[in-house]
Order: structure tokens, then C-alpha cells, then sequence
């Protein structure tokens, strides 16, 4: 793949924030790739959910659990039981719980 000329300046620009913002080139360029993984990876795994809508989600849950024998998963049983399948789940949420895990993990590294 060869980058355009949208992608370098999108990249220098991200490069450029960070390092006005005090973190070296290189913490700067590791900030770089994991914001870049991180954003590209969940937009990527968010177009091949099984589901349009916070609304479908529990429904969803419900129909991959009832494919499995009871007890293979416990885990993911339990987490599409006391969490995702909850009313008021929406998965768009955790792309905000991840970025604010990787920015806060960030900047504990520039002030240290």
C-alpha cells in the first residue's frame, strides 16, 4: 500500500499534536501507532458485529449462547449476560473506555 498525500499529512499532523504537546519523537511515534491501531482495529471489528443496533444486541447475545452447550463459554456467557445483553448496552461505549485507557496511559508516559 502506498500511503496519499491525505494520509502523510493526517500522520504528521497527529505526530506534530503530539510533539507540541511535550512527548518525545519516539513516545511520539509509539502514541502515533497505537492511536492508529487502535482506532483502524475497532472501526474494522465494528463493521462486522452481527448487529446494527444497541437495540439488537441483547437478541444477538442471546442467539450465539443458545448455538453453544451450556458451560463451554463461561465467560463470555457471563459477560453477555450481566453486561452486554443489559438494556442501555452500547457497544460504541467501549471505543470510548479504550481510547481514554490508551490517552491516559499516554500522557502518564510524557509526564514521567
Amino acid at each position: 500500500m502506498k500511503p496519499g498525500p491525505a494520509n502523510l499529512r493526517h500522520h504528521d499532523s497527529v505526530i506534530g499534536c503530539l510533539r507540541e504537546a511535550g512527548f518525545s519523537i519516539e513516545l511520539a511515534l509509539h502514541a502515533c501507532s497505537a492511536l492508529d491501531s487502535y482506532i483502524y482495529g475497532f472501526a474494522l471489528q465494528e463493521q462486522t458485529l452481527p448487529f446494527d443496533t444497541p437495540d439488537q444486541v441483547a437478541e444477538v447475545s442471546e442467539m450465539m449462547l443458545a448455538q453453544f452447550p451450556a458451560g463451554d463459554y463461561p465467560y463470555l456467557t457471563e459477560a453477555m449476560v450481566e453486561h452486554v445483553g443489559k438494556p442501555g448496552y452500547d457497544y460504541a461505549d467501549e471505543f470510548e473506555f479504550g481510547l481514554d485507557l490508551i490517552l491516559d496511559g499516554l500522557e502518564k508516559l510524557r509526564n514521567d
